[in-house]
């Protein structure tokens, strides 16, 4: 008998990093095993400048939106091409506006799972957990794994 329920969905934070794309790959993998569906993730934001008015966003046509998509779809075709027979999966790409873990976390709501990559292109390359796995893993209304980076015990 064929269920007309929505499978589970597996969420997963890419920004382009080896990390992320290796964050990727486990959440196609689990989603293979429980017949789930992936939705990658990423976020844009306007950068913000300090000026004699206090924070402010730059400029506001600056193409990010575009630019985060492209770079999603990227990793998505990335990890896709490693399968011979394509992942065998459902991937949905999501581009949101705002803080990546805002975004994440909102994203996350009613998911299976929410899969983040240890450190992602921040600046802090010694911290075991960057600042968006942080806060997911501390804020999210389901579980949480985080990937290691490749090789991060070599260093």
């Amino acid at each position: 008998m064929a269920s007309d329920r929505e499978p589970e969905r597996i969420v997963v934070g890419v920004d382009g990093s080896a990390t992320s794309k290796d964050a990727l790959r486990w959440a196609v993998r689990q989603a293979r095993l429980t017949g789930s569906v992936v939705e990658a993730v990423t976020a844009w934001d306007y950068p913000q400048f300090y000026g004699s008015m206090g924070w402010m966003p730059a400029a506001t046509d600056l193409g990010l939106e575009e630019a985060a998509g492209k770079a999603l779809g990227t990793a998505v075709e990335e990890v896709g091409a490693g399968y011979p027979d394509g992942p065998g999966v459902e991937i949905r790409t999501t581009v949101g506006y705002g803080v990546p873990a805002t975004v994440l976390l909102e994203a996350a709501k009613g998911a299976a799972l929410l899969v983040v990559g240890n450190r992602g292109h921040g600046g802090f390359t010694e911290a075991l957990l960057g600042s968006v796995g942080q806060h997911c893993v501390q804020h999210a209304e389901c579980p949480v794994v985080v990937i290691r980076e490749r090789g991060a015990d070599s260093r």
